[in-house]
């Protein structure tokens, strides 16, 4: 009995398949959706906000 369940684990050895790695043919892409936002925060001294008032058809 003992013989049998050996002969069985050798058998079963046997039939299992072999694991191939292949490296790819072409590189890996990897595609990145990024949004990337940007806030611009300023002050103006209060002169400077004055002058800007007054000659606000320059900008």
């Amino acid at each position: 009995m003992i013989g049998r369940g050996l002969a069985m684990t050798i058998g079963a050895a046997a039939l299992t398949g072999c694991v191939q790695i292949e490296t790819p043919d072409k590189p890996i892409e990897i595609n990145l959706n990024i949004n990337i936002k940007q806030e611009i925060v300023y002050r103006l001294d209060g002169d400077a906000k004055k002058l800007i008032e007054q000659n606000s058809s320059i900008f």
